[in-house]
């Protein structure tokens, strides 16, 4: 048996080719053998007589299929046209090399030169190698199981209720496979064959969905393990047009036959009445050799074996099996099934036992400490929320959900909305993350835990994402959640897209937990750092973006204040508590804020218009937008004894002194309301001001989207019209060859019945 009969994974559908005017053109069905000259097609059969079909009940299968010679549609993706370069070459033997690493090391055989395929267009070829190298994006083999949970949790809404992650015995060598199934709706073959191909996904278009770049069935499978088979039933969209299909996507296979394009035998079936029958694509020949290819490199010994798995599925649903798991250095499996019977671990670096022995003495701390090397603690925290219907089945025991944030004491929860951009433009306009931060339960005990999970519409991207990398023991036991759906993630979902706003969102995350700290750390057994200064103190303030103005520059500003108004108390404002401050005049305005221009002081009211006693309602008191002030709550007021910088005088009476105070007082009140109501004013202002902004970016934005729109009406009206001349000219030029043939008919049957005569 040839195994050249697999069908080829191509970047592009090409047409069928069929017969014009009784001549069949030059194909070969997919690296078909040179059989192909007696199984051709038949151009004069219908359609319903191209589809061959034999008996098969799947608890008692038949004996392989016989087909009449003559009888096929077309191959299982697409047919080429006999070149070169899609006949098989035989490989020279290469040693199997079973470290993940290191798979990618092989040279298939030349291709000889490119030839042009059918319509004159090249086609993009793709290497058996580009598997390996694409599921090398997963540095992490845990995030490749992630990718193929995210699939069937993507099918509750096609009716899936579970997934099932387990490990089975290969019966062919004895050696360990990953077996991953779920009830959802399944996949027709149509849709096997779009997830068996790169690019192709629906699911973008889709609310509450998951995958998105039609790429991670190939990385996460091709990461486990060299080879996969998949065996899914489909209802159809009536939901009684059921199909079942078999796809074995082989590395093992590629590598060892020397293949130079990525082919994948498929078997589909549809079942009539109670009865399952084979659906051949091309002839009796080419399925034969897509069952014999499937047979002979995958863990089953039988067409029988293999139809048997759909037995342990429902009435649909996907059951992927992956083998030939890859090793580690010791020539161990990566995977580690024998250390907790009811779960999966890694081996390795990702294992550390003494977070192992930690993750036992501090249970709040578990999946910290345990989340890099075991599957099921992973997969607890994997999603923010799971339906309650739906099942995450880890070898025979449930997975429990867990949510991070009831491991957390003296939680705060902050607002975060992204930044606008230029011009007052934002794609973010109606979005926001809620920050839930606290410290740890278990932080007392100074435990080592800390980052922030970022889940990305309802998926853990960033596991503990640690911000703050301080020295010693600063930031130690915060840990925090949020749901940020405006920033992208990377193609292996382990981590987002170096973007400006992931950049201004880590910046906030990192004020948030340093602010948190200075206010809480003496909550679990940690002095506060509020009056220390120290040259460790002052390098890591100016290394935070909360820094702002050097301390030299408001020494001074504070000293032309206080010799400008000498009846007047000093406030010096604290930043961290690293004796580093400005000063403030007793109506509370700075100096720095004084010694500038009236206009320029708008972002630094709105920043300290809390200390003052601002009404709350003019902002919200848990929001933390992005923007160029100080967020509330990082200044410590202290008021300092009054100092006065008065020339001697001559002395006053003790009446005519507190008359003068309590005229003072009165005009500092005074003074006082008016500058709240200027506050106010101004701050409406500003409002009005983004809120027009706003409106005028959404007005152009409309605009565009109209032009765009009309641009794009009338591309499609001139498409239209090019193609319905062209359908016009072939329509008449068909019937004049069909006007000339019966002419010919005619003329030939005249000279026929003159010939009798």
């Amino acid at each position: 048996m040839d195994d050249d009969d697999a069908i080829r994974v191509k970047l592009e559908n090409l047409p069928t080719p069929t017969s014009v005017n009784g001549i069949k053109p030059s194909v070969i069905d997919l690296c078909s053998s040179d059989e192909e000259d007696n199984d051709g097609i038949d151009a004069s059969r219908t359609v319903g007589e191209k589809r061959a079909r034999r008996d098969c009940d799947i608890d008692t299968p038949a004996k392989r299929v016989a087909v009449e010679e003559g009888l096929g549609q077309s191959s299982s993706i697409v047919a080429l046209q006999a070149t070169p370069c899609n006949v098989v070459r035989p490989s020279s033997s290469a040693p199997s090399c079973k470290q993940f690493w290191k798979a990618g090391d092989y040279e298939g055989t030349s291709g000889g030169h490119w030839e042009v395929s059918a319509g004159g267009f090249d086609h993009v070829r793709v290497h058996p190698k580009f598997l390996h190298s694409n599921a090398t994006s997963h540095k992490w083999a845990l995030g490749a199981f992630a990718e193929l949970l995210d699939n069937a949790l993507d099918e509750v809404h096609s009716g899936a209720t579970y997934v099932n992650v387990n490990m089975l015995t290969n019966k062919k060598d004895g050696s360990r496979m990953l077996l991953i199934e779920d009830n959802g709706g399944g996949m027709n073959p149509e849709k096997m064959r779009h997830c068996m191909s790169l690019g192709y996904s629906a699911k973008s278009k889709l609310a509450n969905t998951i995958g998105q770049y039609g790429n991670g069935f190939k990385t996460s499978t091709m990461r486990l393990g060299a080879d996969v088979i998949v065996f899914s039933r489909c209802p159809g969209k009536d939901g009684d047009s059921f199909t079942q299909t078999i796809g074995l996507l082989s590395y093992t296979f590629l590598k060892s036959t020397g293949k130079e394009d990525i082919v994948v035998p498929m078997l589909d079936y549809e079942r009539e009445g109670s009865e399952w029958s084979p659906i051949v694509r091309s002839s009796a020949s080419d399925w034969n050799k897509n069952v014999d290819t499937i047979v002979q490199w995958s863990p089953f010994s039988t067409e029988d074996e293999l139809l048997c798995q759909f037995n342990l599925m429902k009435e649909h649903g996907t059951r992927i099996i992956i083998y030939n798991l890859w090793e580690d250095d010791q020539g161990l499996l990566e995977l580690d099934f024998d250390t907790d019977p009811h779960d999966i671990q890694l081996r390795g670096v990702n294992r550390d036992e003494k977070s192992i022995s930690m993750a036992a003495q501090y249970p709040n701390s578990r999946h910290f400490l345990t989340y890099r090397h075991s599957l099921r603690s992973y997969v607890s925290i994997l999603y923010l929320r799971v339906p309650p219907e739906f099942r995450i089945i880890l070898r025979g025991r449930d997975v429990e959900h867990h949510n991070i944030v009831n491991d957390m004491m003296h939680t705060n929860q902050i607002t975060y909305r992204p930044k606008e951009g230029p011009g007052g433009q934002s794609n973010f306009s109606n979005m926001s993350a809620v920050v839930t931060i606290g410290f740890v339960k278990d932080a007392k005990h100074h435990v080592d835990v800390q980052g922030f999970n970022v889940y990305h519409k309802n998926r853990l991207i960033k596991p503990f994402w640690r911000i703050w990398n301080a020295a010693g023991s600063q930031g130690r036991g915060i840990i925090g959640v949020l749901e940020a759906d405006f920033v992208e993630p990377a193609h292996d979902k382990q981590g987002f897209e170096r973007t400006t706003v992931l950049s201004r969102l880590e910046t906030r995350l990192l004020v948030m937990q340093k602010n948190y700290w200075r206010l809480n750390c003496h909550r679990i057994g940690y002095v506060s750092a509020h009056g220390k200064k120290s040259a460790k103190d002052s390098e890591d303030r100016e290394s935070s973006p909360e820094y702002a103005v050097p301390t030299r520059k408001r020494a001074a500003a504070a000293a032309s204040l206080s010799f400008k108004t000498p009846t007047a108390a000093r406030t010096v404002v604290n930043r961290g508590g690293k004796g580093k401050g400005s000063v403030r005049d007793s109506n509370g305005v700075g100096s720095s804020e004084k010694s500038g221009k009236h206009g320029n002081t708008s972002s630094k009211f709105n920043g300290r218009a809390k200390a003052r006693g601002a009404p709350p309602a003019l902002e919200d008191i848990n929001s933390d937008e992005d923007s160029d002030y100080d967020p509330p709550g990082e200044e410590n007021v202290t008021e300092l004894p009054e100092k006065s910088f008065e020339p001697p005088t001559k002395p006053r009476s003790t009446d005519s002194l507190s008359q003068l105070e309590q005229e003072n007082e009165t005009l500092k009140e005074r003074l006082n309301k008016k500058e709240a109501v200027y506050l106010l004013l101004q701050e409406e202002l500003r409002r009005e001001k983004e809120l027009r902004k706003k409106l005028e970016a959404e007005v152009q934005r409309t605009k565009d989207e109209l032009e765009d729109v009309k641009k794009e009406q009338e591309s499609l009206i001139d498409i239209f019209s090019e193609d319905r001349d062209r359908r016009d000219k072939e329509e008449e030029d068909l019937r004049n060859k069909l006007e000339e043939a019966s002419k010919r008919i005619q003329a030939l049957l005249d000279e026929k019945s003159r010939g009798r005569r």
